[in-house]
């Protein structure tokens, strides 16, 4: 009997049993996945309502797939049922969007009755994820960042700050140079790669004694973070 659980069902065969099984399954997988995500994700950034959603996915798709089991007729009619509804949200996070894929996945095998398959793939994604997690793997190493100094037109900008970038950075480029207040300044923006342990707050103290303590910026390619002097 176990085996018959937990290997495929069909719509049709499915039990009163065979349904509270694959609901409790699938908040069970969801719980999991919630956990996963939650520690693979930093604690200031998930949102409780998100890892609640996560929770209760698996099991809306495997009540929508109960439902619906092998009758045409009635999927026409749900599918009918759910293109009036109209979601608006703002585009999420890549890591976000697949553990909903995550979830939708896990919720239709468990509605389908592939059960044992659901709790294999859950357990190996969920292993996956936070192994990739605990290694740090994807994150990049330098902080790339663009710095805007500003500096008076009486300045020869052309090499000053060059040995103060080869201190604190691994490499860096002029990406353009501008004037400002009708030629009194000039703007020059840098696309610079911090070292890993360079101190932000260093560079742009040794910068400014260079500029005669005009306006830097020094901004995040990435989170687009800015600290300005």
């Amino acid at each position: 009997m176990l085996e018959s659980i937990i290997t495929t069902t069909s719509g049709e065969s499915f039990t009163f049993i065979n349904a509270i099984i694959v609901l409790i399954t699938s908040i069970v997988l969801g719980l999991i996945i919630s956990l996963s995500y939650m520690k693979t994700n930093n604690k200031d950034r998930f949102g409780s309502n998100f890892s609640v959603t996560l929770v209760m996915l698996p099991v809306i798709i495997a009540i929508i797939i109960l439902l619906v089991g092998n009758n045409v007729a009635r999927a026409f009619s749900l599918a009918g049922a759910f293109s009036i509804i109209r979601f608006r949200s703002a585009p999420g996070d890549p890591k976000d969007i697949a553990y909903i894929f995550f979830t939708l996945a896990v919720g239709l095998a468990c509605g389908m009755g592939y059960i044992g398959y659901s709790i294999l793939f859950t357990f190996v994604l969920c292993a996956v994820m936070l192994i990739l997690e605990k290694v740090n793997f994807g994150i990049n190493r330098e902080k790339t960042m663009e710095l805007k100094i500003v500096v008076p037109e009486d300045l020869n900008f052309e090499g000053v700050f060059d040995s103060i970038l080869n201190e604190y950075t691994n490499s860096y480029t002029v990406e353009r140079v501008r004037t400002r207040d009708f030629g009194a300044l000039f703007e020059i923006t840098y696309l610079i790669k911090l070292k890993q342990d360079a101190s932000s707050k260093d560079l742009l103290d040794k910068l400014r004694c260079k500029n005669g303590n005009l306006n830097i910026s020094l901004t995040s390619s990435i989170s687009e973070s800015k600290l300005f002097i």
